[in-house]
């Protein structure tokens, strides 16, 4: 039940915060492009449960290009953040605004054959059955976070909770009603919880099937794919 799913236990913040480091949170940009793809490859990519269950990025498959151009597709669109510590990326919202009626609209990325697809079908059953627009049903614009991802080294820092911040400020500027958030990990929907983000769907990997049969079953404690959300007001 999706109660369970929410009730798995997060780890608690450590109690000791670790001490805090003058970044700076920036919009980034198509110029930003190699950066931010070197920060993905080094932090996310390997790491994102899913990717990591099929084996995207390995040793002997360092690059997925569709994964590449399907994270960085939308990089000039004025609300992607970077965090920057000494002129270095240490971590990244990427974001998009969703009109109500999205759904449906062409997505040139649709490889079913592939292990990237693999991925971009559940996405898209959970986009489809989640639509959070239903739940806002006075919102026509909602911001959408795609990746959010932080250096392993700067984590505890506050750093993901400084890049939604920024996010809800962009996204209050541009006239969206509501924050949208698809966490694959468990790890991730934890931080949304802490910052007061209400579950509005989940589908337990086991319960995705293709054909009769599990094709996702990440290691614990990743067991279910959620949507999280929060008004913005």
């Amino acid at each position: 039940s999706q109660s369970s799913v929410d009730n798995m236990s997060c780890p608690s913040t450590p109690s000791t915060p670790t001490s805090p480091i003058p970044y700076e949170i920036q919009i980034a940009t198509e110029d930003d492009r190699e950066s931010i793809l070197n920060f993905l490859q080094t932090f996310f990519f390997r790491d994102e449960p899913l990717n990591s269950y099929l084996g995207i990025i390995t040793e002997e498959t360092p690059r997925c290009l569709d994964l590449e151009n399907f994270s960085l597709k939308e990089l000039n669109n004025g609300v992607n953040l970077k965090a920057v510590y000494n002129g270095k990326i240490i971590g990244v919202s990427l974001n998009g605004i969703l009109e109500r009626g999205w759904l449906g609209k062409d997505d040139p990325y649709k490889h079913g054959d592939t292990k990237f697809g693999i991925i971009l079908d559940l996405l898209e059953r959970v986009a489809r059955e989640s639509d959070p627009f239903k739940k806002y049903p006075d919102c026509e614009k909602a911001m959408t976070v795609k990746i959010l991802s932080v250096d392993g080294t700067y984590r505890g820092k506050g750093i993901a909770k400084a890049l939604m911040a920024k996010t809800r400020e962009l996204a209050k500027e541009h006239g969206c009603g509501f924050m949208s958030v698809d966490c694959t990990s468990h790890f991730t929907a934890c931080a949304l919880k802490n910052l007061g983000f209400e579950l509005h769907y989940s589908l337990k990997y086991v319960d995705h099937k293709v054909n009769g049969e599990v094709v996702l079953n990440p290691a614990p404690p990743h067991v279910a794919v959620t949507v999280y959300t929060q008004k913005i007001d």
